[in-house]
């Protein structure tokens, strides 16, 4: 390189060159590192049990009452929430058996390992023995779907099913869609609770109810009338002695669980309740849950499915809040995890 210097022009040295041009890059190298120390580190995605703690206020909805079962064992309470949008005349006639005690004192009679709970009058085969229904109906017609209704929230699930056309939630309920038809229903899975029924679709209305314990059977879909589901206390189903009847009925009366009492929560005093709450499952705090649900963040996890199914997702419950505004529960899923 050449430069004018007294009106000269001379070379510099080749060592003075070099020097110029690492002095430049690295003037260069720390303007880039200047410009990253700026920049905000990368946020780490959050776990499930990580949205949950930090969910607010909003992200939570009280449960109805007036919608809410409990189902008393010697063992403890199992808390049921009804589903009135999916099946209205079921919720109001098993309300309305509970509110005339028909089931205090029956049993669960059978218990089917990796299938369903079920409990009933042990002598409803017995015209002399089989327990009275003073006001509530002994069948009703079938409630197996009803039709798609935009005011319904419905929050879509990303990877498809193999019984329906899409599926998603409806506040906390799994939900199945099929556009074409203009159907909806609710969806089989572990802790739904559903009504028993004969061979004929009419011939159940909620004297008989079960609820699934083991894989899910999506083919009763449609097959039977849904209309609740368990929020908490399912350890109190699932862990029953299995019988060994045929369908896993109990073939000994001494095997029978007994029932306490089935009430609803709106006839029980306020100081007697389960506070609960449940997380809404339309808002964007679910739909992060979701996506952490379809990819695991936790330690242990080294492969990511990247997808989920319908029953693998489960809604978080916990105590409702106290007045303060902070959560005194933790947050943590009712089933699975």
């Amino acid at each position: 390189m050449k430069i004018a210097t007294n009106g000269k022009r001379v070379r510099l040295p080749v060592w003075t060159m070099v020097f110029r041009i690492l002095n430049i890059a690295c003037l260069i190298a720390a303007a880039g590192v200047a410009v990253q120390a700026t920049e905000p580190p990368a946020q780490k995605p959050m776990t499930m049990a990580e949205i949950v703690a930090a969910a607010k206020t909003e992200d939570w909805r009280d449960l109805d009452p007036e919608s809410t079962l409990y189902l008393e064992l010697a063992g403890g309470r199992v808390v049921i929430e009804l589903a009135p949008v999916f099946a209205p005349q079921h919720a109001a006639n098993v309300k309305a058996l509970a509110r005339e005690r028909y089931f205090d004192g029956l049993a669960i009679i059978r218990v089917q390992d990796n299938y369903v709970v079920q409990w009933g009058d042990p002598a409803a085969d017995d015209p002399q023995k089989v327990r009275k229904i003073l006001h509530a109906k002994k069948n009703l017609p079938a409630e197996f779907d009803r039709a798609i209704d935009a005011k319904i929230p419905f929050t879509l699930l990303p990877d498809g099913d193999v019984y329906a056309q899409e599926v998603g939630f409806c506040d906390g309920f799994p939900v199945a869609r099929d556009k074409g038809s203009g159907r909806m229903w609710l969806t089989h899975g572990y802790g739904m609770v559903g009504a028993g029924r004969g061979n004929t679709s009419d011939s159940g209305g909620g004297t008989e109810i079960y609820v699934v314990i083991g894989q899910v059977p999506r083919h009763l879909d449609r097959n039977c009338t849904l209309f609740g589901r368990v929020l908490q206390g399912m350890e109190l189903l699932s862990s029953l002695p299995r019988a060994s009847g045929p369908m896993g009925f109990y073939d000994k009366a001494e095997q029978y669980v007994p029932i306490k009492s089935i009430c609803v929560a709106a006839d029980v005093p306020l100081a007697e309740r389960s506070d609960l709450e449940v997380m809404r499952t339309d808002t964007d705090t679910f739909r992060q849950l979701v996506e952490a649900r379809r990819n695991r963040r936790e330690e242990w996890f080294l492969f990511k499915a990247g997808r989920i199914e319908l029953c693998n997702i489960p809604i978080p419950l916990r105590k409702k809040e106290k007045r303060t505004g902070k959560g005194t529960g933790d947050g943590l899923p009712p089933t699975g995890t």
